[in-house]
């Protein structure tokens, strides 16, 4: 069983963090083993799990955006659910493994699963009425502006952005990653009764942008006794590059007010 979790940092108690509540995590590091220095090869979705699943670093398989595809420069690699299925293993998986426009159907010896609606379906984001009636108002105002609606659903979260931050007192299956556990665990029960080996990617979406959960999560912390980091200023010497503009973030609505970091 191999996990991914989107944008998921050490902010963890089993790397000694003492306010993120991880239990389920932590038991699985305490019976595992933890690595302490292993690096991302690249801040970019696409560029690091595909760099991850090849063994290959980022420049050699010439992605450094969310659009290229790593077989167009290396099509003969073999990622890590392939060389399983290549050695007698099952392989299959569900969720976000690769990055989404790019499945890699050479990695899987089925069909990727899918839940319905998902990525493309705001519901599938957002769960609030006001959300959602606030997007199907930013629908209507992009098609009388001129653009065809059947476009626009296929953009999906990535255009039609309410806030950043969502709480509805909601089981955790109304939420997509809830869901693909729920079918998660069924596909494990039936590569079980298979009598085969298996590997299984199930790849979680959360905690990327928007943070939206069931209450139950929020609950548990109080978010005034968060503490923010000591320093928010770039370190000395470090070149504009490494500046996060904010670009994702200040595309929601409730974060629209912020300027661009070299604005000021």
């Amino acid at each position: 069983l191999f996990i991914a979790v989107d944008d998921l940092r050490p902010e963890l108690g089993c790397y000694g963090d003492e306010t993120v509540k991880s239990p389920n995590i932590d038991r699985l590091a305490q019976n595992g083993i933890t690595f302490t220095r292993a690096y991302c090869q690249s801040a970019v979705c696409n560029p690091s799990r595909a760099s991850l699943l090849t063994g290959l670093r980022p420049d050699n398989i010439r992605v450094w955006d969310l659009r290229t595809d790593f077989r167009d420069h290396q099509p003969d690699a073999v990622t890590l659910p392939q060389y399983f299925k290549h050695n007698g293993y099952h392989s299959v998986g569900i969720g976000k493994i690769y990055h989404n426009v790019i499945p890699d159907s050479l990695s899987w010896s089925e069909d990727k699963l899918h839940i319905a609606g998902y990525p493309f379906d705001p519901d599938a984001v957002y769960r609030a009425p006001e959300n959602l009636a606030y997007l199907e108002q930013r629908k209507q105002e992009i098609i009388a502006a001129g653009r065809e609606a059947r476009h626009i659903d296929r953009l999906g979260e990535w255009y039609l952005k309410a806030v950043a931050t969502e709480m509805v007192d909601m089981p955790d299956n109304v939420y997509y990653d809830g869901a693909q556990t729920d079918v998660a665990i069924e596909k494990l029960r039936e590569l079980k009764g298979k009598g085969k080996p298996f590997f299984f990617g199930v790849g979680y979406y959360r905690p990327h942008l928007p943070f939206n959960a069931p209450k139950k999560y929020w609950d548990l912390y109080d978010r005034a006794a968060i503490p923010l980091a000591e320093n928010d200023r770039l370190p000395e010497g470090a070149p504009l590059m490494a500046i996060n503009n904010l670009r994702e973030l200040r595309g929601y609505r409730d974060f629209k007010h912020i300027t661009h970091p070299q604005d000021g």
